[in-house]
């Protein structure tokens, strides 16, 4: 799964009340939304991959195009929130509003009733599944315990596993102001992601890459999404194969019911390209 969290400028503002004062800060975010999204799309495109996209309610209101021309483009679109806040279970409440108000934008401007979701900073709370549940949703795309999917108990919620090692922020986000650490090669990232990619192959799982496109947009690292693309589609056989996160889901609910869960994802469904 090839995801993206288009989050604009939602990272800084929901963060620093006093960010709308750094205008080269929040640049980043608008770069993501007027050139790393085209330049994604058009990759995607060139590649024909379908990919998934979780965006926040405040971008959609925003850069109501760029999400339009996702949506447009066949992508899937999952949940992230409204304005990128990161929950806790102190402030319930803050929560749920957020978690509301995003899915009302999602549906006001695009027409878009999202089955996953995605939680800002993959922060979860004693109630995010209940809300994921409540609001009819397949799956949440938050936890690092497991290599497979699996499904919550108690809520019937698909977990599709994501990991530090397989997201871009990490290796490149910097600001001196609020990240201030080396900016990786992305050469180096290209080898590290291809042995993410090589082990989950040997050892089984899902390999479910989460990219922003304010850090993965830019020219040097687009060269190195399509050359990891390139690697993946090498691999492509009877075992191996490339879904959106809501195929994944539906994928893995369907062996569930029969029973077949843990062999599910070791043969790939031939309607997935």
């Amino acid at each position: 799964m090839l995801t993206f969290d288009f989050d604009a400028e939602t990272v800084w503002l929901s963060r620093d009340p006093n960010v709308t004062d750094r205008p080269g800060v929040l640049s980043q975010g608008r770069y993501g939304a007027t050139i790393g999204v085209p330049r994604i799309l058009e990759l995607l495109a060139q590649e024909q991959i379908m990919a998934t996209f979780f965006i926040p309610g405040w971008v959609v209101e925003h850069y109501s195009d760029e999400a339009k021309a996702i949506r447009d483009g066949g992508h899937e679109i999952g949940h992230h929130g409204y304005l990128h806040e990161r929950a806790t279970a102190a402030d319930p409440e803050g929560e749920r509003t957020a978690f509301s108000r995003g899915l009302e934008a999602l549906d006001k401007v695009l027409g878009v009733r999202p089955v996953g979701y995605r939680s800002p900073g993959w922060d979860l709370t004693p109630i995010t599944l209940e809300l994921v549940q409540q609001a009819g949703m397949l799956y949440s795309s938050n936890l690092m315990d497991d290599e497979y999917p699996y499904i919550h108990k108690d809520t019937g919620i698909v977990e599709i596993p994501v990991q530090w090692s397989r997201d871009d922020a990490p290796y490149f986000m910097f600001n001196p102001h609020y990240v201030n650490r080396p900016i990786a090669s992305p050469t180096l990232v290209l080898s590290e992601w291809q042995e993410e990619l090589l082990g989950v192959v040997e050892w089984g799982g899902s390999f479910n890459l989460t990219m922003h496109p304010q850090i993965i947009g830019h020219p040097a690292r687009l060269r190195l999404l399509r050359r990891l693309i390139a690697v993946i589609k090498s691999l492509i056989n009877d075992s191996v194969w490339v879904a959106t996160c809501e195929e994944v889901a539906r994928y893995w609910l369907e062996h569930e019911r029969s029973g077949r869960a843990s062999q599910s994802l070791r043969t790939a469904p031939q309607r997935v390209q």
